[in-house]
């Protein structure tokens, strides 16, 4: 595995929102849209913050939100097409931006021809792709998580191996550098561990993080092969314990975060497209904290798009109740609000402290002193033992110090 990882923030964009395609269209809306090339303003925006990569969710021709999809090999018609594709990739390549793409490899839409041709049952090995079950009531099917508009893959079938592997490979090819694995969690490790080989044999820096809520972190990743896997558990001590003013709760999970880093680096967020904003859960100011967190801990970081503008949006269980938090941007950032701007500032100057103590990738953390509203830790390189310290209190109001182990005050965020 390549380097060039341990040095990557990620940007993490939803693309249909981020461009304003519709994600429930009509016929006519499913005409042809170069609507990628709205990001190619934002790139330079992407590097001005302090990131380095572009992680775009669901790309791929699907038949509403990006994770029904209906053809691996297809530019959604809404986003444009594979020209439309090679001018972010090439875009991206010149300003050392790597790109990231969403593999929804676990399931797909209804409208997939090969699912249509499993049902028919006319083709064998498109049946071998999908649990078909044929009994007196009719023919039914697996599916992920009770929906039916999603088929499940059959990921015992070497047919899907091949075909995943495939897809991998051909975007590989395009442009893209990294892989994240949607709902990795409902895949059994052993089918990554057969896919990701035969990726890797022609693209040996390629990184792959998996979708993982819960579980094992490490043994996953052991038995599948990936590089890392989303830290969930993070993100949600990160807001909880700013909420309840319980740190003994981030606490905790720091020192699980550490035994995590003994094997492998993961994948840290705040905020991503499935659930409600940071800032809509915690407020602005608790939530400069919960970026304090994430940019002075192990791991490989990710923003997500708006995140470090402030944005607002509550994630709801309806049809729909992902839009909120799945917003259009404006054409360029000019056209931001400058409410946001005290966020971005703070986000821009914690990855600048990062980018000058690239050792914090791996760093573990000590607790130095903790209380339930008020939590100090030192994070401390793996290999060198550096060490810079970071107190978080949230009284009188919340706000947060970063020193270097002499006592050189470096950052403070808050009031």
């Amino acid at each position: 595995m390549s380097g060039w990882i341990d040095h990557t923030i990620w940007w993490h964009v939803y693309p249909l929102g981020f461009a304003g395609a519709p994600i429930r269209p009509t016929a006519e809306e499913r005409a042809l849209s170069p609507r990628l090339d709205r990001l190619l303003p934002w790139l330079d925006y992407l590097i001005e913050l302090g990131a380095n990569g572009l992680a775009l969710g669901p790309i791929f021709q699907s038949e509403s939100h990006g994770y029904d999809t209906v053809d691996f090999f297809r530019i959604d018609p809404r986003l444009g097409d594979d020209a439309t594709f090679d001018r972010l990739a090439t875009a991206c390549r010149e300003r050392g931006i790597h790109l990231m793409l969403d593999g929804v490899f676990n399931h797909v839409g209804t409208g997939h021809p090969l699912f249509q041709a499993a049902l028919a049952g006319n083709d064998p090995d498109a049946e071998a792709m999908f649990r078909i079950h044929r009994t007196e009531t009719g023919v039914h099917y697996d599916d992920f998580e009770g929906h039916q508009a999603l088929p499940a893959l059959n990921h015992d079938s070497p047919v899907v191996v091949n075909r995943v592997a495939d897809v991998m490979c051909h975007w590989l090819r395009r442009g893209a550098s990294a892989w994240r694995l949607d709902a990795a969690y409902a895949v059994k490790p052993e089918f990554w561990a057969r896919v990701l080989p035969r990726v890797r044999a022609e693209f040996p820096d390629v990184w792959i993080v998996g979708e993982v809520i819960h579980g094992d972190y490490p043994d996953i990743v052991r038995r599948s092969g990936m590089d890392s896997v989303t830290q969930y558990e993070l993100w949600k001590a990160a807001w909880s314990s700013l909420l309840d003013g319980n740190f003994f709760e981030l606490d905790w999970c720091l020192k699980r975060h550490n035994n995590f880093l003994a094997s492998f680096v993961p994948m840290t967020f705040i905020g991503n497209h499935d659930v409600t904003r940071i800032a809509s859960r915690i407020g602005n100011d608790k939530a400069a904290l919960a970026a304090t967190v994430l940019f002075t801990v192990g791991g490989i970081p990710s923003i997500y798009y708006g995140d470090e503008q402030a944005f607002r949006g509550v994630k709801t269980d309806r049809e729909g109740g992902d839009d909120e938090v799945r917003p259009a941007f404006p054409d360029t950032p000019s056209a931001l609000s400058p409410l946001g701007e005290p966020m971005r500032r703070i986000h821009h100057d914690l990855i600048g402290l990062r980018r000058h103590n690239p050792w914090l990738v791996n760093a573990t953390t000590t607790p130095v002193h903790l209380e339930n509203r008020t939590f100090a830790y030192d994070a401390i390189g793996r290999e060198e033992g550096q060490r810079l310290h970071v107190s978080l209190r949230l009284d009188p109001s919340p706000m947060a110090d970063i020193h270097t182990a002499d006592g050189t005050h470096l950052l403070h965020v808050g009031a």
